[in-house]
C-alpha cells in the first residue's frame, strides 16, 4: 500500500514552547492535509500559545513572591539569637589580683555584666576606676565570706536586685601564713578555712538553684584554688607552708 507519511518535521514544538508549523506539501493517502491543519490546528496553536504566556507569568509571579518573603539568615544572625541579653555573673575578692582581673575581662567583652562582690566598697569602687571598668558594666556588692549572716544577706540583696545568675566565680581569699596567732571569722571558725572555703560553699549553695534557672549558653560555677597549699609546686614549697595544722581551725571558738 502506497501512502505518504506525515513527516516529524511538518509539525514540532520547541522546549521553549513556541510552535513550528509547516504545512507545506503535507499529505496523507494521497489527500491533502493542508487545508484541514489551517483550519483546525491553527486555534490548538494558538490556545498553546496563550495557555504558556499564562504558565510564565504565574512561575515568575511565584518567584518574586517568594524572593520577597523568604527571610535571609546570616550566621551572625542565627549567632545573635544566642544571646539577647548581657550575661550576670558574681566575682567574689574583685577588688585587686586575678579577681578585678577577670571582672575587667569579661566586662569589656560586653556580654556580661559584672557583680563586684567584696568587702570594702570604696576599695573597690577606686579599682574598678583605675582598671578603667565601665560604669553601666559593673556593680558593687557587699560580701563578707568571714561573716555566714553576710554571706545570706548578700544573697537576699542580690534576689532583690531581679537580676539573674549565669555565672559564680568563687576567687575571693586571705591568706596570712606568717600570723604569730590565728584569726577567727565571727562564727568562731579559723580565718582563712572560714572565708575561702566555708563562706564559699554557703554562698554557692544558697545560689545553686539561682544558677540552674539560667537560660545562658555559659552559666558555670567557678571555684579558684591555689597551689600554695600544693607541697607538689614551687609555690607550696616556699616557707612558711600554708596547712591545717592539727585542725583546730575547723572548730568554732568556745
Amino acid at each position: 500500500m502506497a501512502a505518504s507519511l506525515l513527516s516529524s518535521s511538518a509539525l514540532c514544538i520547541h522546549k521553549e514552547g513556541k510552535p513550528n508549523v509547516s504545512l507545506k506539501d503535507t499529505s496523507f493517502l494521497g489527500i491533502s492535509l493542508s487545508d484541514h491543519f489551517k483550519s483546525d490546528f491553527t486555534p490548538l496553536v494558538l490556545k498553546c500559545k496563550r495557555e504558556f504566556g499564562q504558565r510564565k507569568l504565574r512561575a515568575s509571579t511565584i518567584r518574586a513572591q517568594t524572593i520577597a518573603t523568604t527571610p535571609t539568615f546570616t550566621r551572625a544572625t542565627t549567632d545573635g539569637k544566642k544571646t539577647l541579653r548581657k550575661g550576670s555573673v558574681i566575682i567574689t575578692g574583685a577588688s585587686s589580683g586575678l579577681g578585678l582581673a577577670a571582672a575587667k575581662a569579661l566586662a569589656e567583652t560586653g556580654k556580661w555584666h559584672v557583680i563586684m562582690a567584696c568587702r570594702d566598697f570604696l576599695k573597690t569602687e577606686r579599682a574598678a576606676k583605675s582598671a578603667g571598668i565601665a560604669k553601666e558594666n559593673y556593680t558593687i556588692m557587699h560580701l563578707d565570706l568571714a561573716s555566714l549572716d553576710s554571706v545570706r544577706q548578700f544573697v537576699d540583696n542580690f534576689r532583690r536586685s531581679g537580676r539573674p545568675l549565669d555565672a559564680l566565680v568563687c576567687n575571693a581569699a586571705v591568706y596570712q601564713p606568717t600570723a604569730s596567732e590565728p584569726s577567727f571569722t565571727a562564727e568562731g571558725f579559723e580565718l582563712s578555712v572560714g572565708t575561702n572555703h566555708l563562706g564559699h560553699f554557703l554562698l554557692s549553695r544558697l545560689l545553686l538553684d539561682d544558677l540552674k534557672k539560667s537560660d545562658y549558653p555559659s552559666k558555670r560555677l567557678i571555684i579558684v584554688g591555689s597551689i600554695t597549699g600544693n607541697t607538689n609546686t614551687l609555690a607550696g614549697n616556699v616557707p612558711p607552708k600554708a596547712n591545717l595544722g592539727d585542725l583546730r581551725g575547723l572548730r568554732r571558738r568556745p
